[in-house]
Order: structure tokens, then C-alpha cells, then sequence
């Protein structure tokens, strides 16, 4: 019996494939280590957590910083990753010449629900190895954020990060890179598991 292998791509290869119209306008893919990966459909709460996220961070960082919303990076030749939030430098052709690399990024930020195993386990150590030196994640499962810096090799040579902080909904980080910068959490998660306004409807649980 012949062994099936699975096509392996390059970055150049999935770009080509773009453009003779193999995938349609409204896949949602990305490149990962080296395969072509169907994203998840985005649920209510992810897609309003991600909004917010982005109204919040817009006018916080103006001109000190570039926002861009579930759009490329590169990573390696073979790992085009699209996460849900990127803050990177600027640069004087506005990423025009090419998506932005480990170098030119400040911060990874991914909202994970259904994702949230997926995020973890194989995103945080690609974006470790890569040298992304912050990552978070909005974990809407748990109603928490997770943020993870200071990628490294483990003794087993797969890759992550020392430091890993859970922050509460109720609370406020600093954007790295930016000490005087403060984000309020509160203004970014969609509900407080629980708790509910008064006059809502019924309450919707994550599980």
C-alpha cells in the first residue's frame, strides 16, 4: 500500500494558487506550518469582542503604531498565519512591499471560543519559534485574557513562552511597547459570564 503524504505549500505556492482562483473570495484560510487551514465561522461573540478590541486600540495607538485587523503576516516561507489583531511598526511603505515580519511586530492577539484549543496549541508555539515576543489570547471561554511573553526552547525542542499572565475582565493591561498605554478590559469583552443587564433576554452561556 502506497503512504499518503500531504501537499506541503510555500508561501509563494498558496499566493499562486490565489490568484488562478483556487479558493474563493470569501474562504477563510490561512498558511500554517505548511498546510492550508479552513478557519472556524466566527461567532457572535468573537466577532463583537474583535470589533471592540479594534475600536479601542484605533485611537489609542493613532500614529505611534499600525492596527491591523485579521490581515497577513509572515512568519517563515511556509506559515502565513491572518490573526484576529496585530499592532506593528510603522514603516515607511506602509507594508506595501510585503506583510509584516516577526521584526516589524509588536503584538499578536488572537479572540479564541471555539479556537481556543487551536490557538494555544499550535499558534502560541509557531508564533514562540517565529520570535513574536507577545501573544495574546481573549479567551471567551473562560472570560479571561491570556498573555504570554518572553518566547523560548524547551529542554524537548518545542517552543513557548516563560511568562504567561491571566488577566480578569475587570481589569486594565499595558500594551507592550507602549508603558503609558492602558486598555480596559471591560470595554473589550462582550459579557460578563453570569451577568446579565437589566431587561436582556435570556442569558447565553459559553461553554
Amino acid at each position: 500500500m502506497t503512504a499518503v503524504t500531504a501537499k506541503r505549500f510555500s508561501i509563494a505556492e498558496y499566493h499562486r494558487l490565489g490568484e488562478l482562483g483556487f479558493f474563493e473570495p470569501d474562504d477563510r484560510i490561512e498558511l500554517i506550518r505548511p498546510e492550508i487551514i479552513l478557519k472556524a465561522s466566527k461567532s457572535t461573540f468573537h466577532s463583537v469582542c474583535n470589533s471592540l478590541l479594534l475600536g479601542k486600540l484605533y485611537p489609542l495607538l493613532r500614529k505611534r503604531a499600525i492596527v491591523r485587523g485579521q490581515e497577513p503576516i509572515i512568519l517563515t516561507d511556509d506559515s502565513e498565519p491572518e490573526p484576529d489583531v496585530v499592532i506593528s511598526r510603522h514603516r515607511s511603505d506602509n507594508y506595501l512591499s510585503s506583510h509584516p515580519e516577526p521584526a516589524d511586530i509588536l503584538l499578536v492577539i488572537e479572540v479564541a471560543d471555539s479556537t481556543l484549543k487551536y490557538d494555544r496549541g499550535t499558534k502560541l508555539p509557531l508564533y514562540a519559534e517565529t520570535g513574536i515576543t507577545h501573544y495574546w489570547i481573549f479567551n471567551l471561554v473562560d472570560n479571561q485574557l491570556e498573555m504570554h511573553s518572553e518566547p523560548y526552547r524547551k529542554q524537548n525542542g518545542s517552543f513557548s513562552y516563560q511568562l504567561q499572565r491571566v488577566v480578569l475582565p475587570n481589569q486594565t493591561v499595558v500594551i507592550p511597547g507602549f508603558p503609558e498605554l492602558s486598555l480596559d478590559l471591560a470595554a473589550v469583552f462582550p459579557v460578563q459570564i453570569g451577568e446579565l443587564k437589566s431587561g436582556s433576554i435570556a442569558p447565553i452561556l459559553i461553554r
